[in-house]
């Protein structure tokens, strides 16, 4: 379903900083780059206050690091708060831990000492045009990044972004969350110049894990799929859309996604704070993003089970 403006299979295994707030989702997100090592090279995870406060986010990063069996990777701990609003959070949806009380194993390892924000301005840096930054949070370190360091918008080889909606929002009637949490780092984000590909609710809300997922994630019988199915099952409670895991998805299965070059404008204040406005069939000029709206949901969800299943007994 590769439609116009949509990206083509990468050539190569691609470098990736997954920049999130774990959370169900993104933690289903996790569990699919970390088992597509043929594909995606992952630097490092760094983690942003969002569905939960900055220091579960960061303990649920170790505790799938742990899950996933790649204590290689390094979990850097970023902002604890919006730019300029105050925080808000999705415990409602998520738990109290952020994870839906599922069964996972303890935090490993220590969390670095480098601050998320240096982590990927210094990492985009050091290589450019080779990193994508996936990130499915609050924009917050992406923001600060870009700010301290605009070039970045030109060194990142793709920033995929779930977040905002051309239709309507599902924390207020006009906002997602990601970019209702913090309204003003989305729009530095969408201002910056970096090549964005934007995965936002009228495509996430396509793609659900229906209860036939998670008897399947049970059934799988590893560590893996007892916590996918712990944590979908409390999720599923909301609609289980699998908002974050497209975002990942767009870098291991385009066919499944169609993308349209768009003008894409954040507000900020107010109670539309958050709200994308979006113009499509954009001018080349008027485009900062290339917006996902239409998604093939069953291959699609069969990709994500064959890729889930590869991961060991235990």
């Amino acid at each position: 379903m590769t439609g116009e403006g949509g990206a083509a299979p990468a050539a190569g295994r691609r470098k990736v900083v997954v920049d999130c707030d774990p959370g169900i989702d993104d933690a289903i997100a996790l569990m699919l780059a970390f088992a597509s090592p043929g594909e995606i090279e992952v630097l490092g995870v760094t983690t942003v206050a969002g569905n939960v406060p900055l220091d579960a986010v960061a303990a649920n990063a170790r505790r799938l690091r742990a899950l996933c069996g790649v204590p290689e990777v390094p979990v850097f701990a970023g902002c604890p708060r919006p730019l300029l609003r105050p925080p808000v959070t999705a415990r409602q949806v998520h738990g109290a831990d952020g994870l839906g009380n599922a069964e996972l194993p303890p935090p490993a390892g220590a969390v670095s000492p480098v601050h998320a924000v240096d982590f990927l301005r210094d990492t985009i840096r050091a290589a450019p045009g080779e990193v994508t930054v996936v990130a499915v949070g609050p924009l917050t370190n992406l923001a600060v990044a870009l700010v301290q360091r605009p070039e970045l918008a030109r060194e990142v080889r793709e920033v995929v972004v779930m977040g905002g909606a051309a239709g309507s929002g599902n924390v207020t009637p006009h906002a997602e969350f990601n970019f209702h949490v913090d309204p003003h780092a989305a729009r530095i984000v969408l201002e910056s110049g970096a090549p964005v590909a934007l995965y936002g609710l009228d495509l996430t809300r396509q793609v659900r894990a229906g209860p036939d997922f998670v008897e399947w994630a049970t059934a799988l019988g590893t560590p893996v799929g007892r916590a996918a199915a712990g944590m979908l099952a409390h999720y599923r409670a909301t609609g289980g859309a699998l908002h974050d895991v497209c975002a990942v998805g767009h870098l291991l299965r385009p066919d499944c996604f169609r993308l349209e070059p768009c003008g894409v404008r954040v507000e900020t204040e107010g109670v539309r704070a958050g709200r994308t406005v979006v113009a499509r069939a954009a001018a080349p000029e008027e485009a900062n993003a290339r917006m996902a709206f239409e998604a093939a949901p069953a291959p699609f969800l069969a990709f994500l089970r064959d890729r889930l299943a590869r991961y060991p007994a235990g």
